[in-house]
């Protein structure tokens, strides 16, 4: 523990996608503060290189789905358990939770028990307009504002006491933006002629497991098509492993990518991309790369969500465009001939290719916020929350 006067803030992001969030915002804070804070709790690879030292891996908690997260739960307990004794014995300032509301919110629940004082906020609105609604109408009781990032987040939130603030979405401040594709394929020696496909089976051990044989398995059906294919799988440590070992297997020109650089540059490089759904599409969209998308969980899992899950679309672009611009293969949609033909008429350039293209410049302007950078603007929110 440290005994400055910097501001002691705590951070707790469980799974990569809130990682990048909080990555972004460490350095906004920074740059607000004049690098007159420190930080502590729970991150990825993105925090760490930008100082953070977490409390334990966050791959325990990157499980996904309401049947597999079962087995995970009484780990997950110790680890809140944990956190919260950290937290105690930190006293930050502030801690503020990034996505992943069903840890986080078990956090905020034990840290209000313990009536300690410290601010408390959230970053990344739980979609209660899918489902569960009723969240939205206790969060109050645990965290003294969120931050969203959608533009119609806030009205779902507001009426229940809770003030909700919309910052924009940091997809739109992505490095993928600046990124250059030229680069890519000078560092892996690829030739003009050959065409680059993106493979991006998710960063939870459920979604690799379930999403990466059938994306290989149309990479495969490509490459027979079209020996120029090469294939480019950027990943996260969470799970390198074990797509490492299950890439080995096939003889396909497919390069395992485990740095973020490397990411981007692929994503520019890339003529089309596979994708689980989530973060990354929206990334994808960002860079107008065309794209599909692909999922699946446990059987249960899947009856369960379509009673439960209250919109049209999974996919963030077509939800806030509503209507389908990436096409959403889903469950026992998602099969390689599927995958295989949606990506030959992306190739092709013509009608949904066309459509996408507009579709994602339309996006681009729904999550902007403002002059400032979306993590510029919710450190701003923070800092006035802590002086409040």
């Amino acid at each position: 523990m440290t005994t400055s006067n910097k501001l002691k803030i705590y951070l707790i992001a469980g799974e990569p996608s809130g990682d990048l969030l909080g990555s972004r915002l460490m350095r906004a804070l920074r740059k607000k503060t004049d690098n007159n804070v420190e930080f502590f709790g729970l991150g990825g690879d993105t925090m760490e290189q930008e100082g953070l030292t977490p409390l334990f891996d966050i791959s325990e908690l990157a499980v996904m789905g309401l049947v597999e997260v079962i087995p995970s739960i009484p780990r997950v307990l110790r680890r809140i358990k944990q956190t919260v004794n950290d937290i105690k014995k930190c006293q930050p300032d502030i801690v503020i939770t990034i996505d992943s509301w069903s840890f986080c919110a078990r956090v905020h629940k034990a840290l209000r028990k313990q009536n300690l004082g410290i601010k408390q906020l959230h970053y990344v609105a739980p979609q209660v307009w899918a489902w569960k609604k009723r969240r939205a109408k206790t969060m109050y009781k645990y965290i003294d504002e969120l931050l969203t990032l959608l533009p119609n987040e806030p009205k779902y939130f507001t009426p229940h006491r809770l003030k909700a603030t919309f910052v924009g979405h940091p997809v739109i401040e992505s490095d993928a933006l600046k990124a250059k594709g030229d680069d890519f394929r000078k560092k892996y020696n690829i030739d003009n002629d050959k065409t680059v496909i993106s493979i991006l089976p998710g960063s939870r051990h459920t979604e690799v497991s379930k999403l990466l044989p059938d994306f290989i398995a149309s990479a495969k059906i490509l490459y027979q098509q079209n020996p120029n294919f090469v294939f480019a799988l950027p990943t996260v440590k969470t799970v390198v492993n074990r797509v490492k070992h299950m890439v080995k297997k096939y003889n396909l020109p497919i390069m395992v990518l485990e740095t973020e650089a490397d990411r981007y540059s692929a994503f520019q490089a890339s003529s089309v991309a596979i994708a689980a759904s989530g973060t990354v599409a929206l990334e994808l969209a960002m860079c107008k790369i065309p794209h599909i998308i692909s999922y699946k969980v446990a059987p249960l899992t899947y009856f369960l969500a379509k009673h439960l899950v209250k919109i049209k679309y999974v996919n963030l672009t077509n939800i806030m465009l509503k209507r389908e611009v990436v096409p959403e293969l889903l469950q026992e949609k998602c099969t390689p001939q599927n995958i295989v033909n949606h990506i030959t008429k992306l190739l092709k350039r013509e009608t949904l290719y066309q459509k996408q293209m507009q579709g994602f410049e339309d996006v681009k302007q729904y999550l902007s916020n403002g002059e400032q950078t979306p993590s510029e603007n919710a450190a701003d929110e923070i800092l006035r929350l802590i002086k409040c």
